[in-house]
């Protein structure tokens, strides 16, 4: 059991690092970056972007974290750290609830939305609206999503050191 547990709750980290990172990396880059190009490229381009991510990859990293957060859970429960324990499942609901669930309750809709749009037989107007009503709400969902992946890490990494400690 004691191999297991640590498998599971290093490659929790390492996933939800991995996506805390990706979507960190977005706020910093990506978003910035859009702010500077015209609505027509700016919506054309989260059109290609979100038909992009969905691939095996992201799914690995974006439900693997939530999988292994879970399998990481059980173990500490099993294992009797009740500090961990406690540690663990917080992240395991930041993730579920702040990452997961936003995704897809927010972002997911919205760029399902936006991809049935045929941007090319909108005026400027149309496509100025589009942007606006479509990258605020989407970037505030993305924001709150970032913080919670972070958050995650933060308390699946911290997991990693009270069980080195308690060993």
């Amino acid at each position: 059991m004691e191999l297991f547990k640590n498998i599971s709750l290093y490659t929790a980290v390492l996933l939800t690092g991995l996506s805390a990172g990706l979507f960190y990396a977005w706020q910093v880059s990506v978003i910035p970056g859009t702010k500077l190009i015209s609505d027509k490229n700016y919506l054309d381009t989260m059109q290609s972007i979100n038909r992009a991510i969905q691939n095996p990859a992201f799914a690995l990293i974006f439900f693997g974290s939530f999988l292994l957060l879970l399998a990481a859970t059980y173990t500490q429960y099993q294992e009797g750290s009740k500090s961990a324990f406690i540690i663990i499942t917080a992240a395991m609901v930041c993730y579920l609830v702040g990452t997961i669930g936003i995704t897809m309750l927010g972002n997911v809709p919205m760029n399902e939305a936006l991809d049935k749009i045929d941007l090319n037989n909108m005026t400027q107007n149309a496509l100025h609206q589009t942007r606006t009503t479509y990258e605020h709400k989407w970037n505030q969902l993305h924001l709150a999503r970032t913080v919670f992946s972070v958050v995650a890490f933060a308390l699946s990494l911290l997991t990693c050191f009270l069980n080195t400690n308690s060993n």
